[in-house]
Formats: structure tokens, C-alpha cells, sequence
């Protein structure tokens, strides 16, 4: 599934190409991610928003903080360059890796966050849930525990990796972890509501991503 969003015409930098990779090992989908945010740096390519699924795996951030409860993972583990702690990937969750160009829009870091954030709001609240922030804790909330995770990377001026949702996510691959170094629970958007399926659901969360973009580049002009 390949799109493409368009915010004003006369402007190529607003055009935001989108692409459903499927499920993807991790480790594949990061070289995906690393090789476009070089060509991206270079002015070789376009900004894009990718979405996937993964195949199971724990990662952990560039600090390498290993949050298992026990000597042994049911899962592999990758050591990322992202931000965050160690948490767990796979079958049943949604990954949002928006890759932009975040010097070049006038986009600070704490506001793409938000930026990240309120998409994931939006398009749960779109889909009948209820979620939200929790001050000093990044990721999305509901009243039922943390629905989805945020870890990004800066480099020169771009931003990639992002988020993970949990759509409908097995609890015993966390049950391994505390993930994100949380004390409260971790929960699957389907506790709350039917879910659509992953390339459906990713289709409406890139629409709702791109849309904030497209309204934080229209109120700079404002």
C-alpha cells in the first residue's frame, strides 16, 4: 500500500509519501528506515511515512537499558539506536516510522513528539477509545494501562524510528519484561473495540500523522 499526502500543491516539500511494508523482521525494516533517512539528509529522496508489522523481537535504545525479568527472552533481542528502553515488537502491533526532515520544517524535537502522540490519539479516538498523554511519560494512555510506545532518533535534522501500537498483542510477550520501565500495565486496543485490520488501521493513523503535519506547516504561516 503506497500513498502519497498533499497538503499544498505548490509546495514539493509538503508531500509526504506512505508506504505499508507488511510484516518485517526488525533488523530489515531498520535498514529500510537508516538508508532512507541518509537519502533524505543527502536531498536524494522524499520524506516518507512507513507502517508495519514485525516479526517477534525485544529491542532495547542506544542506552541499552535490559528491563527482563528473567535470564532468558522467548524473543530475540536487537540493540536500536532509537530512544527508550527495552520493549517488545511483533505480531498483533501497528509501528508508525515516520521519517522527516525536522531542521528543514522548523519542527522542535519536544513538538514532534506531541506532533507523534496526537496522532495516535486522534485516530484511536476515531476509532472509539479514549486515550491520552501522561505528563513525564511518553507513549499514548489509556484509563487501562499504556496502549502505545515512542522512542525516536535525531540525526542531522531528521527524525526516524517512532511508535507502536498495540492492536491485538499476546500480553505473555510482555509478561517477559518491564517494558519501558513501566510499574502499570500494558494494554491492546482490543480490550476496548473490534479492530480493523493492520493495513487499514495504518492507512487511517499516516492520514492522521500527515494531517497534523500539514496544520503545524499551515499555523507557522498563520
Amino acid at each position: 500500500m503506497v500513498g502519497r499526502f498533499c497538503f499544498e500543491p505548490m509546495n514539493e516539500r509538503c508531500l509526504i509519501d506512505t508506504q505499508w511494508l507488511a510484516r518485517q523482521p526488525y533488523e530489515s525494516a531498520w535498514q529500510i528506515l537508516q538508508a532512507r533517512v541518509e537519502a533524505v539528509v543527502e536531498g536524494l529522496d522524499s520524506e516518507v511515512i512507513f507502517s508495519c508489522e514485525h516479526e517477534p523481537v525485544y529491542t532495547t535504545g542506544r542506552r541499552g537499558v535490559d528491563n527482563r525479568l528473567g535470564a532468558l527472552l522467548p524473543a530475540p533481542v536487537v540493540h536500536s539506536d532509537r530512544g527508550g528502553e527495552m520493549t517488545f515488537h511483533g505480531p498483533g502491533q501497528l509501528m508508525l516510522y515516520p521519517i522527516i526532515h525536522l531542521r528543514q520544517r522548523d519542527i522542535g524535537v519536544k513538538a514532534y513528539v506531541h506532533l507523534l502522540e496526537q496522532s495516535c490519539i486522534n485516530m484511536l479516538n476515531s476509532q472509539g477509545v479514549e486515550a491520552t498523554r501522561r505528563c513525564g511519560f511518553p507513549g499514548v494512555w489509556t484509563e487501562q494501562g499504556k496502549v502505545a510506545a515512542l522512542g525516536v532518533r535525531i540525526t542531522r535534522g531528521v527524525a526516524y524510528h517512532g511508535m507502536a501500537l498495540n492492536v491485538d498483542v499476546d500480553p505473555a510477550w510482555f509478561s517477559a519484561i518491564n517494558p519501558c520501565g513501566l510499574q502499570s500495565g500494558v494494554v491492546s486496543l482490543s480490550r476496548f473495540v473490534e479492530p480493523v485490520p493492520l493495513p487499514e488501521l495504518a492507512a487511517i493513523w499516516m492520514q492522521s500523522f500527515s494531517d497534523l503535519l500539514g496544520s503545524h506547516e499551515h499555523s507557522k504561516k498563520a
